[in-house]
């Protein structure tokens, strides 16, 4: 491929005209690209999550480790991988060995930004050194923008992985395309394949890089044509069983299967063409054969979830459980026609997570001026881009496109957590899903480092009348490269994970608040997976029994909790309140439900037509529709109240405070003592004396004796008040953390007339960790 050379007011040197000529020549600088790999890498690895955080990263962490398979699509491809990285001790904790991936895998696409960066700017950047500046520039914006930064530091996700592959096929397909006409280079396009059908077994995200391909594969608009029909209708056939390939993978992340068979047909017309027209049926055969390769990692799913793993989400043990996974059937989003918000705010939504990607650090107003400048920049390099090379614009163009307005459109979000907050009776996503546009936001970057370059051409041009030396003009251009440390310098508080240990932290905490062999019910994803993790990675308090009201409203998860094996209570590595006690283990299963009884008899829902008063093995419930809020009760809350009639006096069963007013609702509020993070429920009401102290809607009744030992022996209330710069970046999880200040704080109440001392200690504890929230000093009584 060859470019047009940039006019200027007087002749190159030598040096430079030699560059510019060879610019589809040129050996690719790999050790530029391998030292932006490592700076990035160290960036990230001086402010990696030292172990789990909240969200996901419990969850896909546990799911390494006992080789599971995390919620869907099941993401076979990270699971394997994260394993098997996971055995080597790169460092002692396993969580930061797992968070170490995720900054590896971005580290690596940060060199390939750059490489691309680097080969498309040498059409009006022909100084190579003030070029693979530019690249560095672009690299290093990709690289610190905020999500791609705060992602990269902790494995909350599989989209750095995803991200990684983004960036290969990209290069590969660069690559290519520099290959002299006519040259048999059908391995690039061979790997291409095999890539994309291997990152489609992690997420479908990775697929989302093919338009990339298809418009440079596309046989019209290439430079160079091979002479002859016979050799023309090749390149047709690679194009056709690419786009043939392209589609089944895409098709199969897609809810329905009609997409899918729409797809095999025109594969199969492409394998027709390539064996009958074109002659070229060894590279159909190639690419049908290395998709099979790269999909068959899907097979781990079935196969494991067959020896029933600790994490088993989904259960894929049959073709159907395998297709409801592999097209996320529980998660019921409606067709992509019935907007769950409108276009507009869900592209407004996109900016508002634009703005935060060059200075999240900073002010509204700051951010809003920084996306302003980041946006031209990105235009700017954009229509040079177009300007300079039609076609690999059109490609890059293609591929910005649909990892942000396509994906806007198909993804079909509710309203932001934070947008419009005028607005409080919008149906809202439960956290802020900057994390999706991750892909976008990194090439974004690439733009970026490209409007740098066509900056520094213009004061080249600038230059021409007052520097004849072409080479020490392109160098004093430089000095505009430095607007890529923007983000570098807005970012580093709000993207660094370095030091937070609140989620592994928490999940001790609320697991040693319950008794030996007791039930804990728990609410989403943050007070759940940090106790996955806890228990299956860090084997704390396996005794206890998890129920999560979110997951017990499906069939595989009732399931695994009859099947899970009750571990025996180890004393020695309890606290000390534990100690000097004999606990019994108790015998049987949770529920007295057979597979076939929460298969085939177990109902959705259950319908409520009036008030009723039942007693659960002495437990007085109320199930009142007017309490409840709803008509019906939820499979969950029968499993709850199960769970109660068949183990109370059995096993202590505890309702995390997390769950909210969830067991008051059924009427249960004087049964219930706090424990710290948990509420013990007993078969009569609770009367005040001197442990048990009533603090009123909210905290209920406390057990102050042992919340005392809980707060000052147990917890770990320095990770919780540490200073953060930031406060609580996230706010859709404080949550948790403000629940540790309701905790001190009702303490600290409670404590005030008999030990003042231990009063204001809780009460300074709480005002440590309040200032870290949006609640301040002085937070709502009930969340």
């Amino acid at each position: 491929m060859t470019y047009a050379q940039p006019a200027t007011k007087d002749a190159m040197t030598e040096p430079i005209a030699t560059a510019a000529l060879s610019a589809a020549t040129e050996r690719p600088p790999y050790l530029w690209a391998g030292v932006v790999s490592l700076g990035a890498l160290l960036l990230y690895v001086a402010t990696l999550a030292p172990t789990t955080q909240f969200w996901d990263t419990s969850e896909y962490i546990a799911a390494a480790y006992v080789l599971g398979i995390p919620h869907p699509p099941g993401n076979p491809l990270f699971t394997l991988i994260a394993h098997t990285w996971g055995l080597v001790p790169w460092v002692a904790a396993y969580a930061a060995r797992i968070n170490l991936l995720a900054a590896v895998t971005s580290a690596i696409a940060a060199a390939c930004w750059f490489l691309v960066g680097e080969r498309w700017m040498r059409s009006w950047v022909p100084a190579q050194l003030p070029r693979r500046l530019a690249a560095v520039a672009g690299a290093l914006v990709a690289a610190t923008a905020f999500t791609v930064w705060n992602q990269s530091v902790v494995n909350e996700k599989v989209y750095t992985l995803s991200l990684l592959s983004i960036a290969l096929v990209l290069w590969l397909i660069v690559r290519w395309d520099d290959q002299p006409a006519g040259e048999g280079h059908d391995h690039y396009l061979l790997m291409i394949v095999y890539l994309l059908a291997l990152t489609s077994t992690n997420h479908m995200m990775g697929v989302l890089v093919g338009p990339v391909v298809i418009v440079l594969l596309y046989p019209p608009l290439k430079r160079e044509r091979p002479i002859g029909e016979a050799a023309q209708r090749v390149e047709w056939s690679q194009w056709l069983v690419f786009c043939g390939a392209y589609s089944v993978l895409v098709a199969t992340g897609l809810e329905s299967s009609v997409p899918l068979k729409i797809a095999a047909v025109l594969f199969a017309i492409a394998l027709v063409y390539a064996f009958a027209w074109a002659g070229n049926g060894d590279f159909a055969v190639a690419v049908l054969l290395v998709a099979i390769v790269g999909v068959s990692v899907y097979l781990f799913l079935p196969i494991r979830a067959a020896h029933f793993p600790a994490i088993n989400e989904g259960e894929p043990t049959t073709p159907q459980a395998l297709w409801d996974v592999l097209t996320r059937q529980q998660y019921g989003k409606p067709p992509v026609w019935q907007r769950q918000a409108t276009l507009v705010a869900q592209i407004g939504m996109w900016i508002q997570y634009f703005t935060w990607q060059w200075g999240k650090d900073w002010s509204t107003g700051a951010r809003a001026g920084l996306a302003v400048v980041f946006f031209s920049l990105g235009m700017l390099g954009a229509v040079r881009h177009w300007k300079a090379d039609f076609r690999a614009a059109l490609a890059m163009t293609s591929l910005v496109a649909t990892l942000t307005l396509s994906l806007i459109f198909y993804l079909n979000f509710k309203y932001g957590y934070s947008w419009d907050l005028s607005q409080a009776q919008l149906p809202r996503e439960v956290r802020e899903r900057d994390y999706f546009f991750i892909a976008s936001f990194a090439l974004w970057g690439v733009w970026v480092g490209m409007g740098l370059g066509t900056l520094m051409e213009w004061v080249n041009e600038w230059l021409a009348d007052r520097e004849p030396d072409e080479n020490r003009r392109w160098l004093l251009a430089t000095p505009v490269l430095v607007l890529a440390f923007i983000p570098l310098a807005g970012n580093h508080l709000s993207a660094s994970r370095k030091g937070e240990m609140l989620a592994r932290d928490f999940a001790y905490d609320i697991l040693q608040s319950v008794e030996p062999y007791g039930v804990l019910v728990t609410a989403g994803d943050n007070d759940t997976f940090p106790l996955w993790y806890a228990q299956e990675v860090g084997h704390i308090r396996q005794d206890v029994t998890v129920v999560n009201l979110s997951l017990a409203n499906t069939d595989w998860y009732l399931r695994q909790l009859q099947r899970r094996p009750l571990a025996t209570f180890d004393s020695t590595a309890a606290p000390a309140m534990y100690r000097g006690h004999t606990w019994p283990k108790p015998e049987g299963k949770l529920l007295s439900y057979s597979d076939a009884y929460i298969n085939d008899t177990l109902q959705p829902v259950y319908w409520l037509d009036q008030k009723r008063v039942v007693s659960l093995s002495g437990v007085t419930v109320t199930l009142d529709p007017q309490m409840l809020g709803k008509q019906y009760l939820e499979r969950a809350d029968v499993v709850v109240l199960e769970a109660i009639k068949e183990q109370m006096g059995k096993r202590p069963i505890y309702f995390s405070r997390t769950v909210g007013p969830y067991a008051d609702l059924f009427g249960l509020t004087a049964l219930l003592e706090g424990q710290g993070f948990a509420r013990k429920l007993h078969q009569q009401p609770l009367a005040p004396s001197d442990s048990i102290v009533s603090l009123g809607p909210g905290l209920g009744f406390i057990n102050v004796q042992r919340t005392t030992a809980l707060a000052f022996g147990v917890y770990h209330s320095h990770s919780a008040g540490r200073y953060r710069p930031r406060g609580w970046v996230d706010r859709p999880s404080e949550s948790i953390l403000a629940t540790y200040g309701i905790v001190y704080q009702g303490l600290g109440q409670a404590l005030r007339k008999t030990k003042p001392d231990e009063a204001t200690q809780a009460l300074a504890i709480a005002d440590s960790i309040f200032k870290n929230t949006t609640y301040g000093f002085n937070p709502p009584a009930e969340r």
